[in-house]
C-alpha cells in the first residue's frame, strides 16, 4: 500500500514536465552571486511535515533559489520566513526558521504542499504543468487522513486545492467558493477551507499582506482545529 513516504519519492523523481526540468536545472548551474558554491536540491520538492496533520498548508510552487535551491517547500526565501514564523507562533512548529534540510525542524500536526512541485520560470506555471502535478496533490489528500482545516496561500493555491478536492471525490458548495484574504469554506462536516494572500514580497512589502492580517488567518485554522 502507498504511504506519504512513497509518494515523497515518486515526486521527487518526476520529469514529466520538460519546461520546468530545464528551468530548475539551469538555475541550479548558474544560481546568481550570492548563491555561488552551494549544492543545488534542482530536483521536484516532496511535501514537508506531520503525515497525522490536521492542518495542511498549499502553496503556489518552489522558488527558483528558494525550494529549488533548498530542497524543502518554503525554505530559503522570504515567503518562507513569513510562514515558518507563524507556523512557530501558532504552536506548528518546533523552530521559527526554516535554512535547510537538515535543520532540525519539525512540524506539529501541520502539513506542507503545493500544487505544483518544481519552481517555475517568472514563478507562472503553465496549465498544463498544472494538470500534471495534480494527481499528486489528490494523492496526499488521500494519504492525510486527519487533515480538517486547509490552509490555502493565495487564490492559485485555493483554485487549485479545490480542483484536487473534487478529482478526490468531494463535493464543491455552489455557487463556486470565491478567493478573499481571511475566507472560511465549509466543505464538509469535519473540512474547512481557509483562504490566504500568499506571503510573497510583491504582498508583503507593499502592504497588501500584514503581519497581522497573516496572523489573523492562523488564529482561524487554529481557532476551527480546537472546536
Amino acid at each position: 500500500m502507498v504511504d506519504v513516504d512513497d509518494l515523497n519519492t515518486t515526486i521527487i523523481r518526476c520529469k514529466q514536465c520538460p519546461r520546468l526540468v530545464r528551468w530548475r536545472e539551469q538555475v541550479a548551474e548558474k544560481p546568481p552571486r550570492r548563491y555561488l558554491g552551494q549544492t543545488y536540491w534542482a530536483k521536484p520538492l516532496a511535501g514537508f511535515g506531520d503525515p497525522e496533520a490536521a492542518l495542511l498548508i498549499v502553496g503556489l510552487a518552489p522558488a527558483a533559489n528558494g525550494g529549488n535551491r533548498t530542497g524543502r517547500m518554503f525554505t530559503g526565501d522570504e515567503s518562507g520566513n513569513w510562514l515558518y514564523q507563524a507556523l512557530y507562533e501558532f504552536g506548528f512548529s518546533n523552530r521559527p526558521d526554516s535554512l535547510r534540510r537538515d535543520d532540525g525542524l519539525q512540524l506539529n500536526n501541520c502539513y506542507i504542499t503545493a500544487a505544483v512541485r518544481c519552481a517555475p520560470p517568472a514563478n507562472k506555471p503553465a496549465r498544463a504543468e498544472f494538470e500534471k502535478c495534480r494527481p499528486y496533490l489528490v494523492q496526499e489528500l488521500k494519504l492525510l487522513k486527519n487533515v480538517r482545516v486547509v490552509l490555502a496561500l493565495g487564490k492559485i493555491a485555493f483554485d487549485s486545492f479545490l480542483k484536487a478536492y473534487q478529482e478526490n471525490g468531494g463535493s464543491i458548495p455552489k455557487p463556486r467558493p470565491q478567493f478573499r484574504h481571511g475566507g472560511l469554506v465549509q466543505l464538509g462536516p469535519d473540512l474547512t477551507l481557509v483562504a490566504s494572500y500568499h506571503p510573497s514580497q510583491q504582498n508583503t512589502f507593499t502592504g497588501k499582506l500584514t503581519r497581522n492580517m497573516f496572523h489573523g488567518v492562523f488564529r482561524k485554522a487554529k481557532r476551527r482545529l480546537e472546536a
